[in-house]
């Protein structure tokens, strides 16, 4: 599921179903935050090429008249500019890179920061919208790619105006005709040249962003599901839509890298004939008297010098457009719509009263057309246990996205007296804690990762944690104890010290009201058993809603739930459910038959 073109802010010149392209208004919009640093690095680009220009017309002046053998006192002068420009030309030019960099940094530093910011308002189930890798290729490629707006698109065209003006009123003031040519020239190099090579950008560029988020994403599939891949003989056919996708990717850039090229073969053609055409009018113009003879070589030798003002033209219209398309997918995260929007005045969350009560709550996902949950009562009370329980998309998760915020509903959900829709998400996550059937490791020492729900929490409190989820003896086995390191997503621990890592980091937190959201999903029946048990009597006296489709050991819970799909069918306390043998009971046996034959 992607998002249409037609969702993103502003008029796009994309057709439906293609790839869409941000207005040129709001492309450079994304540079308004850094305007201060940027009209600084043009001015210091500026005088970086009028030093550059500088020198060489004051270097061709004093070789020509260094050769009618005058005084030296009439050369000191012009030896003094020289040397002067010469010397300038470089600090401008490390000035305005390090300036123009600074603004970039601080620019990708910001637009990453807001990214981020709304990648958290959308998980997790605004981000379902995006592949995971050609959202890293949105999060990082294209990000990056912005800061040409900066570097190689906008300060190109107001140097080459401030300078360029400069430079033809000076040849104007020496040979007018000579100022016209050059005018001439530098505006077709600076207009139709960037007007045509942004033309052909515009059709080399088309896709070149979203082939390059295919590859990535299509890279990152392999990677992540390598085990599956292989099991179902399935590697061959994504490593050759990997090749498919880098071949298409390799085609874009060679197109670009051509209409490169054809932007600078057209300006150093400008070029020459500039140069040649200053010569034409200069030559005569000796002859007649008209000009000294030694501002020949600077009237022919400053056109050279001066397309460096438009040289780089081509290349920033050809970033613009490529920016353009970038601006637009970075534009598809930051404008996609909020699954569950804050309220414009949140209420304040009760301190003492965490009892949450659900009254007819039915919700449904963004995109889908059932409900996933369809009028549910319950209520759980201060310090008691309750359990939701039934087959696999039966909508338990569901139930428990709502109460995180995660998912809008209807109906009443309430913490306290107040409903969840009337407070903000980060002050309902404080109070509701989480421990997911994916909870996530960090690759990180396990300290920090059991830091995440206390930060600074001494290790005193670390290991008093770990003993409460039955982890101490393990991590006193631990090379490093609590600083070693647990690898990319806990690759070095296994399934159940994952979840009970989890649960500890939950622990730590000391939330109120506690949801255990399948903690034993792709456990085995021993580990998941023996989790089970450890989760009920670590939860005792603390409000807990546990979702589960795993029945064993819930005699300790204060009442159970079951639902399928979406719909309470029966509801009461383990004795009760099996004594009315219904669908409980029809699982219950069924799973203690299994376990039984496991064995």
């Amino acid at each position: 599921m992607t998002l249409a073109p037609q969702q993103l802010d502003g008029t796009h010149d994309a057709a439906p179903g293609a790839e869409p392209v941000a207005p040129i208004s709001e492309t450079l919009a994304i540079a308004r935050p850094a305007a201060g640093r940027l009209v600084w690095s043009t001015l210091l680009g500026a005088c970086a090429v009028g030093a550059s220009i500088g020198l060489i017309a004051t270097a061709a002046w004093l070789i020509s008249r260094a050769a009618q053998r005058p005084n030296e006192a009439a050369l000191g002068f012009a030896i003094v500019l020289v040397q002067c420009f010469g010397l300038s030309r470089g600090f401008f030019r490390y000035w305005e890179r390090l300036v123009g960099h600074q603004a970039a940094f601080r620019l990708l530093a910001d637009l990453r920061v807001r990214v981020y910011t709304r990648l958290e308002a959308l998980a997790p189930t605004g981000l379902p919208a995006f592949r995971s890798g050609d959202l890293l290729s949105r999060l990082v490629h294209d990000v990056d790619a912005l800061q040409d707006l900066i570097l190689r698109v906008l300060p190109p065209f107001g140097i080459a105006v401030l300078v360029g003006v400069a430079t033809v009123g000076y040849v104007w003031w020496v040979l007018p005709a000579a100022g016209i040519i050059l005018a001439v020239a530098l505006l077709v190099a600076g207009t139709l040249v960037p007007w045509l090579t942004g033309s052909l950008a515009r059709r080399a560029a088309r896709g070149q962003a979203a082939a390059r988020g295919e590859l990535t994403a299509s890279v990152v599939d392999l990677l992540e599901g390598a085990a599956d891949l292989t099991v179902f003989g399935a590697s061959g056919v994504q490593i050759e839509r990997i090749g498919a996708a880098d071949a298409t990717l390799t085609d874009k850039a060679r197109s670009t890298a051509a209409t490169a090229g054809v932007g600078l073969g057209l300006t150093t053609l400008l070029s020459g004939l500039a140069m040649w055409g200053a010569l034409a009018v200069g030559v005569p113009s000796v002859h007649s008297g008209a000009l000294d003879g030694v501002y020949l070589a600077v009237i022919a030798l400053i056109p050279l010098a001066a397309f460096e003002l438009v040289s780089g033209l081509p290349a920033a219209t050809q970033s613009l457009q490529l920016s353009r398309r970038h601006a637009a997918r970075v534009f598809e995260v930051l404008d996609a719509p909020e699954p569950v929007p804050d309220p414009v005045h949140p209420a304040t969350c009760p301190s003492a009263d965490h009892e949450v009560a659900l009254r007819h709550l039915r919700a449904r996902y963004p995109g889908q057309l059932g409900m996933a949950v369809d009028d549910v009562s319950a209520t759980l009370e201060r310090g008691k246990r309750l359990a939701v329980v039934g087959p696999s998309g039966a909508g338990k998760s569901s139930i428990a996205a709502v109460l995180l915020r995660f998912l809008a509903y209807e109906g009443s959900a309430t913490l306290g007296a107040v409903e969840l829709d009337q407070l903000a998400g980060d002050d309902v996550r404080e109070m509701i804690g989480l421990v997911a059937q994916d909870a996530h490791i960090f690759d990180t020492t396990l300290a920090n990762n059991l830091r995440i729900g206390r930060p600074g929490a001494p290790d005193g409190e670390l290991l008093a944690a770990l003993e409460r989820v039955g982890l101490s003896e393990w991590a006193n086995r631990l090379p490093k104890g609590l600083a070693t390191e647990l690898g990319e997503r806990g690759m070095r621990v296994s399934g159940g010290e994952r979840q009970r890592i989890a649960v500890a980091r939950a622990l730590l937190a000391d939330f109120p009201v506690l949801v255990l959201d399948e903690p034993t999903e792709h456990l085995d029946t021993a580990t998941a058993d023996a989790i089970t048990a450890d989760l009920l009597a670590i939860t005792a006296g603390r409000s807990t809603l546990l979702v589960t489709h795993r029945l064993l050991g819930l005699e300790e819970v204060d009442r159970i739930y079951v639902l399928d799909a979406g719909l309470v069918v029966e509801q009461g306390t383990h004795d009760e459910l099996l004594a009315a043998g219904g669908r409980y009971a029809e699982l219950w046996w069924r799973e203690l038959r299994a376990g039984e034959n496991l064995r």
